[in-house]
């Protein structure tokens, strides 16, 4: 994947596991399915499997069912799949990214695993950080936040505000970024304006009443 079509999968970013999903009764794995397909009929651009924290699946064989099955729902739309974190996951189902923090796996260590097969994000929430992941050329672009305060992660990062977009920037950087935490249609205009190429969303879509109508407002379309 070059970096133009990595530009434009940072438009709209959905992220996501069944932790995030409402819970409606009915099976976890099937919520978050029936959530990303009607994500994906709307318009996402890409979308990162993240199943993380409490109340996510346990089992490792159930994570790897559901893993594939979002992937194979991605293919279907056309639409790049990202694996959170996990990068032995993304190897073996054919993830087309990985997406690791600043404390997971060194980013050097997932590119020599990975051997060129998935395009690497990682996570920014410093100037210095930004500088680094710039520098660094195996990183393909880094998610930027949290832009305001966030209840999808259990231990987030301090808030950076819409300025920090502006900042990295003004600082030279060029790399693909995707602004996230609590972002709703009403910032995501701004945030592009000050030069993300795309904004990143959990809560937004998963605890959306209409997907749809969300997803085209996150994308300026409504």
């Amino acid at each position: 994947m070059y970096m133009n079509k990595i530009e434009q999968a940072m438009r709209l970013y959905f992220i996501a596991g069944t932790q995030d999903c409402p819970n409606t009764g009915g099976d976890p794995a099937e919520n978050l399915l029936r959530i990303l397909e009607q994500a994906l009929k709307a318009g996402i651009t890409c979308y990162q499997f993240r199943e993380k924290g409490k109340k996510s699946l346990q089992d490792p064989v159930k994570v790897k069912e559901l893993a594939m099955k979002c992937r194979d729902l991605c293919r279907q739309y056309n639409v790049p799949f990202v694996v959170n974190d996990d990068v032995q996951l993304a190897i073996e189902i054919g993830a087309d990214g990985i997406h690791v923090g600043q404390t997971d796996m060194a980013v050097a260590d997932v590119a020599a695993l990975c051997h060129s097969k998935c395009f690497i994000g990682t996570s920014v929430n410093t100037l210095n950080q930004g500088l680094a992941a710039q520098a660094n050329p195996l990183i393909d672009y880094f998610g930027t936040g949290p832009i305001f305060p966030t209840q999808s992660k259990e231990d987030p990062k301090p808030v950076v505000g819409v300025e920090f977009i502006s900042t990295i920037r003004q600082n030279g950087i060029d790399k693909p970024i995707v602004a996230i935490g609590g972002v709703t249609a009403q910032s995501a205009g701004e945030l592009r304006q000050r030069g993300a190429n795309g904004v990143a969303v959990i809560s937004a879509i998963a605890q959306s009443n209409n997907i749809t109508k969300t997803v085209q407002e996150l994308l300026g379309n409504a």
